[in-house]
Protein backbone atom coordinates (compact mmCIF):
# COMPACT_ATOMS: atom_id res chain seq x y z
CA UNK A 1 0.00 0.00 0.00
CA UNK A 2 1.44 3.40 -1.00
CA UNK A 3 2.31 6.08 1.54
CA UNK A 4 3.52 9.67 1.33
CA UNK A 5 6.78 10.68 3.00
CA UNK A 6 6.99 14.43 3.57
CA UNK A 7 9.87 16.52 4.92
CA UNK A 8 8.24 19.70 6.19
CA UNK A 9 9.30 23.32 6.42
CA UNK A 10 9.94 24.14 2.75
CA UNK A 11 8.31 27.20 1.17
CA UNK A 12 6.46 26.69 -2.11
CA UNK A 13 7.26 28.62 -5.29
CA UNK A 14 6.30 28.16 -8.94
CA UNK A 15 3.25 27.15 -10.98
CA UNK A 16 0.69 24.34 -10.72
CA UNK A 17 -1.86 23.28 -13.36
CA UNK A 18 -5.28 22.45 -11.95
CA UNK A 19 -7.03 19.30 -13.21
CA UNK A 20 -10.67 18.77 -14.11
CA UNK A 21 -13.16 18.54 -11.24
CA UNK A 22 -13.78 15.09 -9.80
CA UNK A 23 -17.27 16.07 -8.64
CA UNK A 24 -18.16 17.24 -12.16
CA UNK A 25 -16.49 14.41 -14.08
CA UNK A 26 -18.34 11.57 -12.30
CA UNK A 27 -21.94 12.66 -13.12
CA UNK A 28 -20.85 13.79 -16.58
CA UNK A 29 -19.45 10.30 -17.32
CA UNK A 30 -22.75 8.79 -16.16
CA UNK A 31 -24.60 11.10 -18.57
CA UNK A 32 -23.11 9.00 -21.37
CA UNK A 33 -25.77 6.41 -20.49
CA UNK A 34 -28.51 8.77 -21.71
CA UNK A 35 -27.74 8.52 -25.44
CA UNK A 36 -26.76 5.98 -28.09
CA UNK A 37 -24.53 8.62 -29.70
CA UNK A 38 -20.92 9.47 -28.88
CA UNK A 39 -20.11 11.97 -26.13
CA UNK A 40 -16.60 13.45 -26.30
CA UNK A 41 -15.17 14.73 -23.03
CA UNK A 42 -11.93 16.58 -22.31
CA UNK A 43 -10.15 17.78 -19.15
CA UNK A 44 -11.15 14.56 -17.38
CA UNK A 45 -8.91 14.15 -14.29
CA UNK A 46 -6.66 11.13 -13.76
CA UNK A 47 -8.25 9.82 -10.54
CA UNK A 48 -9.07 6.50 -8.93
CA UNK A 49 -12.76 7.48 -8.76
CA UNK A 50 -12.79 8.12 -12.52
CA UNK A 51 -11.19 4.71 -13.13
CA UNK A 52 -13.83 3.10 -10.88
CA UNK A 53 -16.82 4.76 -12.59
CA UNK A 54 -15.44 3.89 -16.05
CA UNK A 55 -15.08 0.24 -15.00
CA UNK A 56 -18.71 0.30 -13.83
CA UNK A 57 -19.96 1.92 -17.05
CA UNK A 58 -17.97 -0.47 -19.26
CA UNK A 59 -19.41 -3.53 -17.54
CA UNK A 60 -22.85 -2.17 -18.46
CA UNK A 61 -21.83 -2.11 -22.12
CA UNK A 62 -20.94 1.58 -22.46
CA UNK A 63 -17.88 1.95 -24.67
CA UNK A 64 -15.25 4.32 -23.30
CA UNK A 65 -12.05 5.14 -25.17
CA UNK A 66 -9.44 7.09 -23.22
CA UNK A 67 -6.56 9.21 -24.52
CA UNK A 68 -4.91 11.24 -21.77
CA UNK A 69 -7.50 13.63 -20.36
CA UNK A 70 -9.90 12.92 -23.26
CA UNK A 71 -12.60 10.24 -23.10
CA UNK A 72 -15.10 9.29 -25.82
CA UNK A 73 -18.23 7.50 -24.60
CA UNK A 74 -20.68 5.55 -26.73
CA UNK A 75 -23.88 4.11 -25.27
CA UNK A 76 -25.24 2.29 -28.32
CA UNK A 77 -24.55 -1.20 -26.95
CA UNK A 78 -25.60 -1.03 -23.29
CA UNK A 79 -26.90 -4.47 -22.32
CA UNK A 80 -26.66 -4.65 -18.51
CA UNK A 81 -28.85 -2.41 -16.35
CA UNK A 82 -27.17 -3.23 -13.05
CA UNK A 83 -24.52 -1.65 -10.84
CA UNK A 84 -23.23 -4.51 -8.64
CA UNK A 85 -22.13 -4.13 -5.04
CA UNK A 86 -18.51 -5.07 -5.82
CA UNK A 87 -18.19 -1.98 -8.02
CA UNK A 88 -20.33 0.43 -6.00
CA UNK A 89 -19.09 -0.24 -2.48
CA UNK A 90 -16.01 1.98 -2.75
CA UNK A 91 -17.68 5.03 -4.29
CA UNK A 92 -20.97 6.66 -3.47
CA UNK A 93 -21.14 8.48 -6.83
CA UNK A 94 -22.08 5.15 -8.46
CA UNK A 95 -25.68 5.96 -7.50
CA UNK A 96 -25.58 8.42 -10.43
CA UNK A 97 -26.25 5.61 -12.92
CA UNK A 98 -29.75 5.13 -11.45
CA UNK A 99 -31.49 8.12 -13.06
CA UNK A 100 -30.00 7.75 -16.57
CA UNK A 101 -30.64 3.98 -16.76
CA UNK A 102 -34.23 4.33 -15.58
CA UNK A 103 -34.97 7.24 -17.92
CA UNK A 104 -33.55 5.62 -21.06
CA UNK A 105 -34.22 1.92 -20.49
CA UNK A 106 -37.13 1.89 -18.03
CA UNK A 107 -35.27 -0.19 -15.46
CA UNK A 108 -32.26 -0.11 -13.15
CA UNK A 109 -30.80 -2.22 -10.35
CA UNK A 110 -28.21 -0.36 -8.31
CA UNK A 111 -26.47 -1.45 -5.14
CA UNK A 112 -26.80 0.86 -2.16
CA UNK A 113 -23.58 2.91 -2.24
CA UNK A 114 -20.47 3.09 -0.06
CA UNK A 115 -17.66 5.64 -0.26
CA UNK A 116 -15.90 7.72 2.40
CA UNK A 117 -16.95 7.09 6.00
CA UNK A 118 -17.70 10.76 6.73
CA UNK A 119 -21.32 10.26 7.71
CA UNK A 120 -24.69 9.05 6.55
CA UNK A 121 -25.57 10.26 3.05
CA UNK A 122 -28.96 8.71 2.45
CA UNK A 123 -30.31 8.07 -1.03
CA UNK A 124 -33.94 8.53 0.03
CA UNK A 125 -34.19 11.87 -1.80
CA UNK A 126 -33.18 10.18 -5.08
CA UNK A 127 -35.85 7.52 -4.54
CA UNK A 128 -38.52 10.03 -3.48
CA UNK A 129 -37.93 12.07 -6.65
CA UNK A 130 -38.03 9.09 -8.99
CA UNK A 131 -41.23 7.85 -7.34
CA UNK A 132 -42.78 11.28 -7.91
CA UNK A 133 -41.94 10.78 -11.60
CA UNK A 134 -43.86 7.50 -11.65
CA UNK A 135 -41.16 4.93 -10.91
CA UNK A 136 -41.82 1.81 -8.88
CA UNK A 137 -38.91 1.51 -6.46
CA UNK A 138 -38.13 -1.31 -4.04
CA UNK A 139 -35.07 -1.96 -1.87
CA UNK A 140 -34.20 -5.60 -1.56
CA UNK A 141 -31.03 -7.43 -0.46
CA UNK A 142 -29.02 -4.20 -0.52
CA UNK A 143 -30.15 -3.19 -4.02
CA UNK A 144 -32.39 -0.42 -5.32
CA UNK A 145 -34.74 -1.84 -7.99
CA UNK A 146 -36.46 0.84 -10.08
CA UNK A 147 -38.91 0.37 -12.96
CA UNK A 148 -40.95 2.76 -15.09
CA UNK A 149 -42.27 2.26 -18.63
CA UNK A 150 -41.96 6.03 -19.07
CA UNK A 151 -41.03 8.59 -16.44
CA UNK A 152 -43.49 11.48 -16.15
CA UNK A 153 -42.66 15.08 -15.34
CA UNK A 154 -43.37 16.17 -11.76
CA UNK A 155 -42.71 18.93 -9.25
CA UNK A 156 -40.10 17.62 -6.81
CA UNK A 157 -39.14 19.39 -3.59
CA UNK A 158 -36.26 17.64 -1.82
CA UNK A 159 -36.19 17.67 1.98
CA UNK A 160 -32.59 18.82 1.91
CA UNK A 161 -30.13 20.19 -0.62
CA UNK A 162 -28.45 17.16 -2.19
CA UNK A 163 -25.86 17.42 -4.96
CA UNK A 164 -26.01 13.84 -6.25
CA UNK A 165 -29.79 13.82 -5.75
CA UNK A 166 -30.14 16.92 -7.93
CA UNK A 167 -27.85 15.42 -10.57
CA UNK A 168 -29.65 12.06 -10.65
CA UNK A 169 -33.11 13.62 -10.92
CA UNK A 170 -31.90 16.17 -13.47
CA UNK A 171 -30.58 13.42 -15.75
CA UNK A 172 -33.76 11.36 -15.33
CA UNK A 173 -35.97 14.37 -16.11
CA UNK A 174 -34.30 15.08 -19.46
CA UNK A 175 -36.01 12.02 -21.00
CA UNK A 176 -39.22 12.13 -18.93
CA UNK A 177 -42.58 12.97 -20.51
CA UNK A 178 -43.59 16.57 -19.85
CA UNK A 179 -42.21 19.16 -17.43
CA UNK A 180 -40.21 18.46 -14.29
CA UNK A 181 -39.50 21.15 -11.69
CA UNK A 182 -36.71 20.53 -9.18
CA UNK A 183 -37.12 22.80 -6.16
CA UNK A 184 -34.40 23.18 -3.52
CA UNK A 185 -31.89 22.05 -6.17
CA UNK A 186 -28.16 22.11 -5.42
CA UNK A 187 -26.42 25.11 -7.00
CA UNK A 188 -22.86 23.78 -7.00
CA UNK A 189 -20.75 24.62 -10.10
CA UNK A 190 -20.46 20.88 -10.76
CA UNK A 191 -24.26 20.61 -11.08
CA UNK A 192 -24.17 23.55 -13.51
CA UNK A 193 -21.43 21.82 -15.52
CA UNK A 194 -23.57 18.67 -15.85
CA UNK A 195 -26.58 20.77 -16.88
CA UNK A 196 -24.50 22.53 -19.57
CA UNK A 197 -23.46 19.15 -21.02
CA UNK A 198 -27.08 17.94 -21.01
CA UNK A 199 -28.17 21.09 -22.88
CA UNK A 200 -25.41 20.43 -25.44
CA UNK A 201 -26.92 16.93 -25.82
CA UNK A 202 -30.34 18.41 -26.61
CA UNK A 203 -31.93 18.68 -23.15
CA UNK A 204 -34.22 21.62 -22.40
CA UNK A 205 -33.29 23.04 -19.01
CA UNK A 206 -33.90 26.48 -17.56
CA UNK A 207 -32.83 27.94 -14.23
CA UNK A 208 -29.28 26.55 -14.50
CA UNK A 209 -27.20 27.77 -11.56
CA UNK A 210 -30.27 28.45 -9.39
CA UNK A 211 -32.16 26.38 -6.82
CA UNK A 212 -35.10 25.90 -9.19
CA UNK A 213 -34.45 23.81 -12.30
CA UNK A 214 -37.20 23.43 -14.91
CA UNK A 215 -36.76 20.58 -17.40
CA UNK A 216 -38.91 19.95 -20.47
CA UNK A 217 -38.48 16.28 -21.34
CA UNK A 218 -37.36 15.35 -24.86
CA UNK A 219 -37.73 12.09 -26.80
CA UNK A 220 -33.99 11.49 -27.13
CA UNK A 221 -30.62 13.06 -26.47
CA UNK A 222 -27.76 13.16 -28.98
CA UNK A 223 -23.97 13.28 -28.80
CA UNK A 224 -21.97 16.33 -27.78
CA UNK A 225 -18.49 17.58 -26.87
CA UNK A 226 -17.73 19.04 -23.46
CA UNK A 227 -14.75 20.11 -21.33
CA UNK A 228 -15.02 19.32 -17.61
CA UNK A 229 -14.68 22.42 -15.42
CA UNK A 230 -11.56 22.98 -13.31
CA UNK A 231 -11.54 21.51 -9.81
CA UNK A 232 -12.28 24.29 -7.33
CA UNK A 233 -11.50 22.02 -4.37
CA UNK A 234 -8.07 21.13 -5.73
CA UNK A 235 -7.48 24.84 -6.36
CA UNK A 236 -8.45 25.81 -2.81
CA UNK A 237 -6.39 22.93 -1.36
CA UNK A 238 -3.19 24.25 -2.98
CA UNK A 239 -4.06 27.80 -1.91
CA UNK A 240 -4.35 26.54 1.69
CA UNK A 241 -1.01 24.76 1.41
CA UNK A 242 0.77 27.96 0.37
CA UNK A 243 -1.05 29.98 3.05
CA UNK A 244 0.07 27.47 5.69
CA UNK A 245 3.70 26.93 4.71
CA UNK A 246 4.43 30.23 2.92
CA UNK A 247 5.55 30.99 -0.61
CA UNK A 248 4.48 32.36 -3.99
CA UNK A 249 2.54 30.04 -6.31
CA UNK A 250 0.41 30.64 -9.42
CA UNK A 251 -2.35 28.16 -10.20
CA UNK A 252 -3.18 27.82 -13.92
CA UNK A 253 -6.21 26.41 -15.80
CA UNK A 254 -8.52 27.06 -12.87
CA UNK A 255 -11.88 28.84 -12.39
CA UNK A 256 -11.80 31.79 -10.02
CA UNK A 257 -15.53 32.63 -10.15
CA UNK A 258 -16.47 29.61 -7.98
CA UNK A 259 -14.26 30.29 -4.97
CA UNK A 260 -15.35 33.63 -3.51
CA UNK A 261 -15.91 32.38 0.03
CA UNK A 262 -12.56 30.55 0.16
CA UNK A 263 -10.78 33.62 -1.23
CA UNK A 264 -12.35 35.81 1.47
CA UNK A 265 -11.14 33.48 4.24
CA UNK A 266 -7.63 33.21 2.77
CA UNK A 267 -7.35 37.00 2.61
CA UNK A 268 -8.59 37.16 6.20
CA UNK A 269 -5.75 34.75 7.07
CA UNK A 270 -3.25 37.16 5.50
CA UNK A 271 -2.70 35.67 2.04
CA UNK A 272 -2.27 38.04 -0.91
CA UNK A 273 -4.36 36.84 -3.85
CA UNK A 274 -4.22 38.12 -7.42
CA UNK A 275 -6.60 36.54 -9.92
CA UNK A 276 -7.91 36.56 -13.47
CA UNK A 277 -10.53 34.28 -15.06
CA UNK A 278 -8.36 31.16 -15.28
CA UNK A 279 -5.39 31.76 -12.96
CA UNK A 280 -4.75 32.81 -9.39
CA UNK A 281 -1.53 33.80 -7.63
CA UNK A 282 -1.17 33.33 -3.88
CA UNK A 283 1.62 34.95 -1.86
CA UNK A 284 2.22 34.35 1.84
CA UNK A 285 5.20 35.66 3.80
CA UNK A 286 3.94 35.53 7.38
CA UNK A 287 2.28 33.14 9.79
CA UNK A 288 -1.44 32.90 8.93
CA UNK A 289 -4.10 34.45 11.14
CA UNK A 290 -6.79 32.14 12.53
CA UNK A 291 -10.11 32.16 10.62
CA UNK A 292 -13.45 30.81 11.81
CA UNK A 293 -16.13 29.50 9.45
CA UNK A 294 -19.23 27.35 9.14
CA UNK A 295 -19.70 24.84 6.31
CA UNK A 296 -22.85 25.04 4.26
CA UNK A 297 -24.16 24.41 0.75
CA UNK A 298 -22.89 26.40 -2.24
CA UNK A 299 -22.34 29.34 -2.45
CA UNK A 300 -21.40 29.03 1.25
CA UNK A 301 -18.18 27.57 2.64
CA UNK A 302 -17.70 24.05 1.16
CA UNK A 303 -17.54 21.08 3.50
CA UNK A 304 -14.90 19.66 1.12
CA UNK A 305 -12.53 22.48 2.23
CA UNK A 306 -13.12 22.26 5.98
CA UNK A 307 -10.21 19.92 6.78
CA UNK A 308 -7.67 21.83 4.64
CA UNK A 309 -8.51 25.18 6.26
CA UNK A 310 -8.32 23.49 9.66
CA UNK A 311 -4.75 22.40 8.84
CA UNK A 312 -3.88 26.04 8.16
CA UNK A 313 -5.59 27.10 11.40
CA UNK A 314 -3.46 24.63 13.40
CA UNK A 315 -0.37 26.83 13.06
CA UNK A 316 -2.19 30.17 12.78
CA UNK A 317 -1.99 33.10 15.18
CA UNK A 318 -4.94 32.96 17.55
CA UNK A 319 -7.90 30.64 18.01
CA UNK A 320 -10.67 29.67 15.61
CA UNK A 321 -13.93 27.75 15.54
CA UNK A 322 -15.03 25.49 12.70
CA UNK A 323 -18.66 24.37 12.58
CA UNK A 324 -19.46 21.37 10.34
CA UNK A 325 -23.13 21.33 9.29
CA UNK A 326 -23.07 18.86 6.37
CA UNK A 327 -21.49 15.57 7.52
CA UNK A 328 -21.54 14.40 11.13
CA UNK A 329 -18.30 12.37 10.97
CA UNK A 330 -16.12 14.87 9.18
CA UNK A 331 -13.72 15.57 12.05
CA UNK A 332 -11.86 12.26 11.83
CA UNK A 333 -8.65 14.05 10.79
CA UNK A 334 -8.53 15.91 14.13
CA UNK A 335 -6.89 13.14 16.16
CA UNK A 336 -4.27 12.67 13.43
CA UNK A 337 -3.47 16.41 13.38
CA UNK A 338 -3.17 16.38 17.16
CA UNK A 339 -0.55 13.64 16.74
CA UNK A 340 1.50 16.26 14.86
CA UNK A 341 1.18 18.66 17.79
CA UNK A 342 -1.99 20.55 16.91
CA UNK A 343 -4.31 21.71 19.69
CA UNK A 344 -7.83 20.88 18.51
CA UNK A 345 -10.81 19.93 20.64
CA UNK A 346 -14.28 18.86 19.50
CA UNK A 347 -17.59 19.91 21.00
CA UNK A 348 -20.45 18.36 19.03
CA UNK A 349 -20.35 19.78 15.50
CA UNK A 350 -17.75 22.41 16.41
CA UNK A 351 -13.96 22.16 16.40
CA UNK A 352 -12.01 24.64 18.51
CA UNK A 353 -8.48 25.17 17.20
CA UNK A 354 -5.81 26.96 19.24
CA UNK A 355 -2.98 27.87 16.92
CA UNK A 356 0.46 26.53 17.91
CA UNK A 357 3.92 27.81 17.01
CA UNK A 358 4.94 24.63 15.27
CA UNK A 359 3.90 21.10 14.30
CA UNK A 360 6.29 18.13 14.50
CA UNK A 361 6.33 15.25 12.01
CA UNK A 362 4.95 11.84 13.00
CA UNK A 363 3.31 8.79 11.36
CA UNK A 364 -0.36 9.54 10.60
CA UNK A 365 -3.22 7.80 8.82
CA UNK A 366 -5.67 9.23 6.27
CA UNK A 367 -9.32 8.47 7.05
CA UNK A 368 -11.08 9.97 4.00
CA UNK A 369 -10.40 11.96 0.84
CA UNK A 370 -10.29 15.54 2.17
CA UNK A 371 -8.73 14.45 5.48
CA UNK A 372 -5.84 13.10 3.36
CA UNK A 373 -5.30 16.53 1.81
CA UNK A 374 -5.38 18.23 5.21
CA UNK A 375 -2.69 15.88 6.53
CA UNK A 376 -0.51 16.68 3.51
CA UNK A 377 -0.82 20.40 4.31
CA UNK A 378 -0.04 19.82 8.00
CA UNK A 379 2.97 17.66 7.04
CA UNK A 380 4.31 20.38 4.72
CA UNK A 381 4.37 22.74 7.72
CA UNK A 382 5.64 20.27 10.36
CA UNK A 383 9.28 20.10 11.42
CA UNK A 384 10.91 16.83 10.44
CA UNK A 385 9.39 13.87 8.66
CA UNK A 386 5.75 12.79 8.37
CA UNK A 387 4.63 9.48 6.91
CA UNK A 388 0.99 9.45 5.74
CA UNK A 389 -0.61 6.01 5.43
CA UNK A 390 -3.71 5.00 3.46
CA UNK A 391 -3.25 7.57 0.71
CA UNK A 392 -5.53 5.59 -1.58
CA UNK A 393 -8.12 8.01 -0.21
CA UNK A 394 -6.07 10.88 -1.68
CA UNK A 395 -5.79 9.18 -5.08
CA UNK A 396 -9.59 9.06 -5.30
CA UNK A 397 -9.81 12.82 -5.68
CA UNK A 398 -6.42 14.44 -6.38
CA UNK A 399 -4.57 14.06 -9.67
CA UNK A 400 -0.88 13.32 -8.86
CA UNK A 401 -0.79 15.69 -5.86
CA UNK A 402 2.76 14.73 -4.84
CA UNK A 403 4.05 15.42 -8.37
CA UNK A 404 2.43 18.86 -8.47
CA UNK A 405 3.70 19.80 -5.00
CA UNK A 406 7.23 18.53 -5.74
CA UNK A 407 7.34 20.84 -8.76
CA UNK A 408 6.89 23.89 -6.51
CA UNK A 409 9.48 22.94 -3.91
CA UNK A 410 7.78 20.51 -1.53
CA UNK A 411 9.90 17.60 -0.28
CA UNK A 412 7.33 14.88 -0.83
CA UNK A 413 7.60 11.39 -2.26
CA UNK A 414 5.41 8.36 -2.73
CA UNK A 415 6.80 5.25 -1.08
CA UNK A 416 5.67 1.63 -1.23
Amino acid sequence: MDKLLIQGGHRLSGEIEISGAKNAALPILCAGLLTADSVQLSNVPNLQDVTTILRLLRQMGLRAEQDGDKITLNGSAIDKLEAPYEMVKTMRASILVLGPLLARFGEAKVSLPGGCAIGSRPVDQHIKGLQAMGAEVTIEAGYIHAKAKKLKGARIVTDMITVTGTENLLMAATLAEGETILENAAREPEVTDLANLLVAMGAQISGIGTDRLVIQGVARLHGASHAVIADRIETATFLCAVAAVGGDVTLRKTRTDTLDVAFDKLREAGAILTASDDWIRVQMSSRPKAVSFRTTEYPGFPTDMQAQFMAMNCIAEGSSQVVETIFENRFMHVQEMNRLGAAISIEGHTAIINGVDKLVGAPVMATDLRASASLVIAALVAEGETLIDRIYHLDRGYDRMEVKLSAVGAHIQRVK
